[in-house]
């Protein structure tokens, strides 16, 4: 008879040696476990039939674990958040030059040699690195049956804690377009405005963005006003910002038309990385400081806005 002591000192080294087998033999093994016990438990010594069993065992194998994928937590969620965003901007910029193209080609045909304004619509399109073939698929575009013209619109809106904001939109359906707008902006609580309510408080110029870690500010301001700029918009930054903050903070360097051009090519002999516009943008005279509920509100209304087809851009004068 076995003693009970010898079937825990064999069931301890069972366990052991389980680790090492391989998990695609599981029936042999019960075989050859099972036949190895009954035949040693008529025997007294419990050295015996453990040395007969790592006799009779099978070749050990490394065991493969697998498990499902990992949430890489808040940080990585950010990264995809701010990802997400600048391809989405990135659309928007391409959809718009798409649009202008189509609108040019409509007026003075397809050839950049007799249509100054396509010429000048393809140089900028050069400037923002607009794939050609977007180019190319929109001139095509343009010479298809029933293709209409885009047409630019603004709309205006009341948002939350007296924030203005402006909806820029080319579109070649105007009803269209007006309506979507118009059922954003009822569904986000906030209200259309009348035209010219809010529009005086923002003016036009071109911008280009800058990552405040992209670049040194003293040298910024440097480079930034000895090529013509008019002015260089510092981001609010809070003592709280952490590093992930901080790739959302961009400077804006405000220029005209005129020195545009050579503002981008100062910027690039100083290697420093920029973001262009999308031809000019809308910026706030005097910015208005709300509260964090009508932050949250007002970035609500403005991103279903963006999602939008027909809506190009949207503008605020919220700080």
């Amino acid at each position: 008879m076995v003693s009970s002591s010898s079937i825990r000192a064999f069931g301890a080294f069972l366990h052991r040696f389980s680790y090492g087998v391989s998990l695609q033999r599981p029936k042999s093994f019960a075989l050859q476990s099972t036949a190895l016990i009954n035949r040693n438990l008529s025997s007294s010594s419990s050295a015996k039939w453990v040395s007969s069993f790592e006799l009779q065992s099978v070749n050990p194998v490394r065991k493969i674990w697998t498990f499902s994928p990992l949430c890489m937590g808040r940080r990585s969620c950010k990264i995809a958040g701010r990802k997400e965003a600048q391809n989405a901007k990135k659309a928007k910029l391409y959809c718009k030059i798409g649009k202008e193209v189509v609108s040019a080609v409509k007026k003075g045909g397809p050839n950049p040699v007799s249509n100054t304004a396509l010429a000048a619509l393809l140089d900028k399109a050069k400037e923002l690195d607009v794939p050609k073939e977007i180019l190319e698929r929109n001139i095509k575009k343009a010479s298809e049956k029933g293709q209409e013209a885009y047409i630019e619109k603004l709309y205006e809106v009341y948002g939350f804690g007296g924030v203005g904001i402006i909806v820029e939109v080319l579109t070649d359906k105007i009803n269209r377009s007006v309506a979507a707008v118009r059922e954003v902006v009822k569904d986000c609580g906030g209200k259309m405005a009348d035209p010219g309510s809010i529009m005086f408080k923002f003016r036009r110029a071109r911008v280009v963005n800058i990552k405040v870690t992209d670049a040194d500010k003293d040298q910024l301001l440097a480079v930034a006003l000895d090529a013509g700029a008019d002015d260089v918009i510092e981001p609010l930054m809070d003592e709280d910002d952490t590093e992930d903050d901080l790739l959302e903070r961009y400077y804006k360097i405000v220029s005209s038309a005129e020195n545009y051009t050579s503002i981008l090519s100062k910027l690039r002999e100083e290697r420093l990385a920029f973001e262009p516009d999308n031809g000019s943008e809308l910026l706030p005279i005097t910015p208005i400081e709300v509260d964090d509920e009508a932050k949250d509100l007002n970035k609500e209304l403005m991103s279903q806005l963006l999602e939008l087809d027909d809506v190009d851009a949207v503008y605020t004068d919220q700080k």
